[in-house]
Parts: structure tokens; C-alpha cells; sequence
């Protein structure tokens, strides 16, 4: 029983990891909305797909390590939390800059804790 639940512990957090950045990789392709011409296009999908670049090397590191992992997407969400409100009370604050919060920050507080549990339960 305790075996299988540290597998559990071990690919949840990586599994959900990969997912989460091809969410984020997905939102990036809003960018074909615009007429930017071939290379502001290229230019803009580099731009959008930072984060997930940011977070796949983190991820790469991350799957021996799990603190680093849990200690980088906690960050990130905190990061994106702070980026979504410091913008909200600049431009004015609506109400589903919350809802973003929560499904992009929640998720990276998840995984980070997921990490961080996976990485607590293995060095004891």
C-alpha cells in the first residue's frame, strides 16, 4: 500500500506538471489571431510560450529533484497571483481577474505542493 502510494506521489505532480504547460502552450496560440506577418507571428508565439519554456526547464529539473520543482511553481504562481493584481489595480480590477487567479495560480500551488510533498516523503 505504501509503495503504491509513493508511485502515486512521484508521477501525479510530473504528470499534472506537463499538462499545465501545454495548457499554458495552448493559451499561446491566440497569437494567430493578429495580422503580424510571419515573423512578428514567430515573434509573438516565442513571446507568449516564455512561461511555458521557463516551466519545461523547470519541470527538466524537477523530475529528480522535487524541491526545485516545488519550490519553482510555487513562485510562479505567486508571480502570476502578483502580475494579475498589480495589473488589475492598474488598468481597474474585475472580478474574473480572480477566476484567473485561481485556475492558473491554484493549479501551480497544487503541483508545487505535490513536489514538495513527494520530495518531504522521500527524504524521511
Amino acid at each position: 500500500m505504501k509503495k503504491k502510494l509513493n508511485k502515486w506521489l512521484y508521477w501525479i505532480p510530473r504528470v499534472l506538471s506537463i499538462l499545465f504547460i501545454l495548457f499554458l502552450a495552448l493559451m499561446s496560440l491566440d497569437v494567430f489571431d493578429g495580422n503580424y506577418g510571419f515573423w512578428g507571428t514567430v515573434l509573438g508565439l516565442f513571446m507568449h510560450n516564455i512561461p511555458s519554456l521557463i516551466l519545461l526547464v523547470v519541470l527538466i529539473m524537477s523530475w529528480k529533484r522535487e524541491i526545485i520543482g516545488g519550490v519553482a511553481f510555487v513562485i510562479a504562481g505567486l508571480l502570476y497571483a502578483a502580475r494579475v493584481l498589480l495589473s488589475g489595480i492598474r488598468e481597474g480590477f474585475e472580478w474574473y481577474h480572480l477566476a484567473w487567479v485561481l485556475q492558473i495560480s491554484g493549479v501551480a500551488f497544487f503541483i508545487g505542493i505535490m513536489f514538495l510533498i513527494g520530495w518531504s516523503r522521500k527524504r524521511k
